[in-house]
């Protein structure tokens, strides 16, 4: 997903819901990447 290996998983005590939580929309900062990419120059005067 982009992130380290354990970025939230490996913290004691979290549970998975509390992982989910905790992950937020940050789950997809590769999918974000790609729609700037896409939709960054068709904001751009031509």
């Amino acid at each position: 997903m982009g992130l380290p290996a354990g970025h939230v998983t490996a913290v004691p005590g979290l549970s998975r819901s509390a992982q989910l939580k905790a992950l937020g929309n940050g789950v997809v900062p590769q999918q974000a990447v790609a729609a700037l990419r896409f939709l960054a120059p068709a904001a751009l005067p031509a």
